[in-house]
């Protein structure tokens, strides 16, 4: 069993980063007779799970349900993390698209149908994208005159 500070240095998490992992049901931890916390050596996988997924974006609550589908007190196996990044690679390449064509369009027009840039004219004619509404309509589209 390791304590608190060795799982913070071994996995670069703060202490306090893990007591509210442990808070949010991410990790778990038995406390010994004196109160203090022991965790598990597998707890540095989930930590590491909990870091990535946090990395790439992916909200804690649905980082909670991936873990949840573990066993319990086991080291998970390869199949077991393979099974739960593809659960998460759609999402992580649908914010890599929407990221390049951000990237693509930052100096010139986001599709906004805004008709404040110069540019406007040429990428969004007529107001087009003022008559879908509300907010960057073309943002992932990358049109062939953007």
């Amino acid at each position: 069993m390791l304590t608190i500070g060795e799982v913070s240095r071994r996995s670069g998490v703060s202490q306090s980063a893990l007591r509210f992992y442990e808070r949010k049901g991410l990790i778990e931890a038995e406390r010994t007779d004196g109160n203090q916390r022991r965790y598990a050596p597998v707890t540095l996988r989930r930590v590491a799970f909990v870091q990535a997924g946090s990395a790439a974006g992916i909200p804690l609550v649905e980082i909670k349900a991936a873990l949840d589908t573990l066993p319990r007190g086991k080291s998970p196996t390869k199949r077991d993390w393979e099974r739960l990044s593809r659960g998460w690679r759609r999402q992580l390449d649908e914010r890599i698209e929407t990221l390049s064509a951000l990237r693509t369009r930052l100096t010139t027009c986001i599709g906004c149908g805004c008709l404040s840039l110069k540019t406007c004219a040429l990428l969004n004619p007529g107001d087009e994208a003022g008559s879908l509404g509300g907010g960057a309509h073309y943002l992932r589209k990358v049109s062939p005159r953007g």
